[in-house]
């Protein structure tokens, strides 16, 4: 089996460049992450026809989440809320960022992160926030599921060998803070293990690069998209890599696929 995740930067103005990616990668599964539409609208008829399951969770203009798979999706749930309650949740459900389902036995939970803004905004801290939710959204999930796939859009680096310039996890950068970076330890300590770093030990690896700098061509990336896996999945993967080509195309999403396989 083969999952990838994927933040497209709006479904719509990429439905082609995804078709087109599904068809050579031919993926069991696919998390995509920043799909700006809301659920009627959102392009699913090209998708089935591929022969794809397809679940989302969305909102207009901002944010949305949705899995895509060959196999039957069951138990899905969209937000916070269904986990963990609305006392804990509150506000943060109001961001369509989470969507979670069963395929095959395994647990899928898709993310996208808050960016945060800068260090010390209120974003800054609504991120914070939003990461210890998580973190209690998967101790729940954890008391009755072993085999957890946890994708996304992470909007951290969690070392500064996943940095184009090292140097910026050391100055407090947003995506690099040791607050960020310590809320993802947090998580990893609950049993999730990251997927990309069990075959890839080198820097030099990314799948976000900034429009603004023309930073692709010059290669000043981040590797801030990542597969956490539970003990029993991690043992089951058999690669995890970093698909570029997305990247290169003509009006890309500043992201690119990452791709688990078991």
């Amino acid at each position: 089996m083969k999952i990838a995740t994927w933040n497209v930067n709006s479904i719509r103005t990429r439905k082609e460049q995804v078709l087109d990616w599904l068809n050579y990668q031919d993926v069991d599964v696919l998390c995509l992450q920043e799909t700006k539409v809301i659920d009627q609208d959102f392009p699913r008829t090209p998708f089935e026809e591929m022969g794809y399951a397809v679940a989302v969770s969305g909102q207009k203009a901002y944010n949305g989440v949705a899995i895509f798979s060959k196999h039957p999706l069951e138990a899905v749930s969209c937000g916070f809320s269904p986990i963990v309650g609305e006392a804990i949740t509150g506000k943060f459900d109001e961001q369509k960022r989470v969507i979670t389902a069963v395929v095959d036995g395994i647990r899928l939970v898709n993310v996208y992160i808050p960016n945060g803004s800068s260090v010390g905004s209120d974003k800054y801290q609504y991120k914070l926030h939003w990461l210890e939710i998580l973190n209690q959204y998967l101790q729940q999930l954890l008391q009755a599921e072993t085999k957890i796939c946890l994708c996304g859009d992470f909007n951290v680096a969690p070392e500064n060998r996943d940095i184009y310039d090292p140097k910026k996890g050391d100055t407090n950068h947003i995506m690099a803070s040791p607050e960020e970076r310590s809320a993802i330890a947090l998580i990893q300590s609950l049993g999730f293990q990251d997927a990309f770093r069990k075959f890839t030990e080198e820097g030099g690896h990314y799948s976000w690069w900034d429009y603004r700098t023309r930073a692709f061509s010059r290669d000043r990336g981040w590797r801030i998209d990542h597969h956490f896996l539970t003990p029993e999945l991690y043992q089951k993967a058999v690669n995890c890599w970093i698909d570029r080509a997305p990247r290169k195309q003509e009006k890309p999403s500043d992201h690119t696929p990452v791709i688990v396989e078991f």
